[in-house]
């Protein structure tokens, strides 16, 4: 879709994407896509859209709770369009230093205005300034609770239970540092295409088009980028299939498994096909690579990745994991890569905090487990598997293991082929289990079974 001439700026159009996210349920990047697409914004302002609206999105629960405590009216009470809003003014006060206060409090008092809040615009200007004073006088107006579970949740905005769930497993003090990572704008991690180009090359490329492009040790074929770097596919090398967007800790997968060149490997959740065209590569694109996904337009971004790549040993099935008899006993290697929460991932997706519940969660790990059951009858003997999750839930990572293991004893546990890679996340003699903060990745879950 073509931009059209609509004028707005980067508030008004934050605005309209906060709207569309809680109207429609749309997903922040989405959303996002689809304004740009369809606006005319200045770099300077779609940066400030992005930051306004991926910020709120995030801290939502921090800012909602300022509105309770600043407000005659709870934010949940306050009409949709004047909380946002408030969100708008509240987030530049609290997290940006690049906006003066009063720009703040203006813009949005006069968006009140254009949004027909005429009468609510007082409320707007009473509030943020009501921030303003207790931040000089008082210092962080926020007032927290002195329940540790809900303060930590309040201040870093995440719902309780999640909260609970990290403290349960790590304490107070680990879960706070990962809270705050997750709060932090991510980095993007791209994986070269080791047979169409290397580190180096790709590495020169990209400074020299103004790109901060540095490797990420131990990861032999990785790059993060960071700063301002403009459309994805704009960059060098991206049409010619030399690199692929892809978080170091989700490369980690494919190393864990080990695919060797001749061998049959089948990727049981393949899209969008990170992992199975990263496995391609590692195989030097010599054998047979099964790609399942049970959605066809998913199962399409495995075909353009493989094709934009220039990747000839992947196929594709569509169809359930768990409903296809004709791939038992027909491969080498499994790697099963389950749906899950995506708690590893909440700095990125930052929706997945407040979509996700204990009650999904359940749902999840009980197709995770019928998937893994399934999958792991299409491994020949002696053939092995990797069980993969990008989230931090023991439900859906060790409990789901542990099970498998009761009920199957032909498996066992392996460790990684390449030792010096894993090192410096292995935190189990049993399995990995990569934490955001200590590892500056996704946070992702991976173990390596042995089919005796």
């Amino acid at each position: 879709m073509q931009p059209t001439t609509k004028k707005t700026n980067a508030r008004q159009l934050t605005l309209d994407i906060l709207r569309q996210i809680d109207r429609k349920n749309s997903y922040t990047d989405i959303a996002l896509d689809r304004a740009f697409n369809q606006t005319h914004l200045n770099p300077s302002d779609r940066s400030l859209c992005t930051e306004l609206v991926y910020g709120i999105i995030r801290h939502q629960r921090t800012l909602d709770t300022l509105i309770d405590q600043l407000g005659k009216k709870k934010a949940k009470q306050q009409p949709p369009d004047l909380r946002r809003i408030l969100h708008i003014g509240l987030y530049q006060l609290r997290y940006l230093d690049n906006i003066p206060p009063s720009a703040a409090v203006n813009t949005s008092v006069n968006l009140a205005k254009e949004y027909k809040l005429n009468r609510l615009s007082g409320v707007v200007n009473g509030i943020l300034r009501q921030y303003l004073r207790s931040s000089e006088t008082d210092g962080d107006p926020l007032i927290l609770p002195p329940n540790p579970i809900e303060k930590i949740a309040i201040q870093y905005s995440f719902p309780d239970w999640m909260i609970e769930t990290w403290v349960q497993q790590w304490g107070e003090a680990t879960t706070e540092q990962l809270c705050h990572w997750f709060n932090q704008t991510p980095t993007i991690d791209i994986r070269i295409n080791p047979l169409k180009t290397t580190l180096e090359t790709l590495q020169t490329q990209l400074t020299e088009a103004g790109i901060n492009a540095t490797p990420f040790p131990p990861l032999p074929c990785t790059l993060r980028l960071q700063g301002k770097i403009g459309s994805i596919q704009t960059l060098p090398g991206f049409h010619q299939g030399h690199w692929t967007i892809q978080d170091s800790s989700a490369q980690l997968v494919s190393y864990l498994l080990d695919p060797q060149p001749g061998e049959t490997i089948i990727d049981a959740c393949a899209a969008p096909g990170g992992k199975t065209t990263h496995m391609a590569e590692l195989m030097g694109d010599q054998g047979t690579i099964i790609a399942c996904d049970r959605t066809p337009s998913r199962l399409k971004k495995v075909q353009q990745n493989a094709q934009r790549l220039q990747l000839n040993s992947i196929q594709t099935i569509l169809g359930d994991s768990r409903h296809l008899p004709q791939l038992i006993n027909t491969a080498d290697r499994v790697l099963v890569d389950v749906p899950c929460s995506g708690l590893g991932t909440l700095h990125r997706h930052p929706d997945i905090r407040w979509r996700q519940t204990p009650e999904k969660i359940q749902e999840l790990s009980r197709l995770q487990q019928e998937i893994l059951t399934q999958a792991a009858q299409w491994v020949k003997p002696q053939g092995t598997l990797v069980y993969a999750t990008c989230t931090l839930n023991p439900t859906e990572n060790q409990q789901i293991i542990e099970s498998f293991l009761t009920h199957h004893p032909q498996w066992n546990l392996k460790p990684p082929s390449v030792h010096w890679l894993f090192s410096p996340f292995m935190t189990s003699s049993k399995w990995i289990q990569i934490l955001p903060h200590e590892h500056h990745t996704d946070g992702f879950f991976m173990v390596k079974l042995k089919k005796g």
